[in-house]
């Protein structure tokens, strides 16, 4: 609602003293999905991280292999580019499932009936935990 009140002392123009701006409330259902569509991109950016980050780590020992240490072979072929294919693919499935948590939380949200999924925080957790663990053992036994 905007409001206008005019100066008593002169009356050839109006001049504009108070301008009041009161929005109608926010409802909750607008809320919820801006929300919805905030964690949605939070989860988008962490599978873009991720993804550069396996990017980083197979192209890291492309370069290790390249550089070499005269005869030394500094990182086995296979294994940077298992992890950094590995990441990739992680950022990947967080980007699908974070697609289809945030497609399946607006219906809910929609319809009234939402409640939050634990499922996809128990998988990645999972496999960020298997590949972290691999890691570890990779840098342990290499030299």
């Amino acid at each position: 609602m905007i409001t206008v009140q005019k100066d008593e002392t002169d009356t050839s123009t109006e001049k504009l003293q108070q301008i009041e701006y009161n929005p109608e409330p926010t409802s909750d259902k607008v809320r919820d999905h801006f929300a919805n569509e905030r964690t949605f991109l939070s989860w988008m950016r962490t599978g873009l991280a991720t993804i550069t980050f396996g990017f980083v780590i197979e192209r890291f020992g492309l370069v290790l292999r390249e550089l070499g240490l005269k005869g030394q072979q500094v990182l086995p072929i296979h294994v940077s580019s298992f992890f950094g294919v590995s990441l990739t693919a992680l950022g990947v499935i967080i980007m699908i499932v974070a697609l289809i948590n945030f497609l399946h939380n607006r219906r809910a949200i929609d319809t009234g009936q939402f409640q939050p999924p634990v499922n996809f925080a128990i998988m990645l957790t999972a496999l960020a935990s298997l590949i972290g663990v691999l890691l570890i053992f990779y840098l342990l036994l290499t030299p």
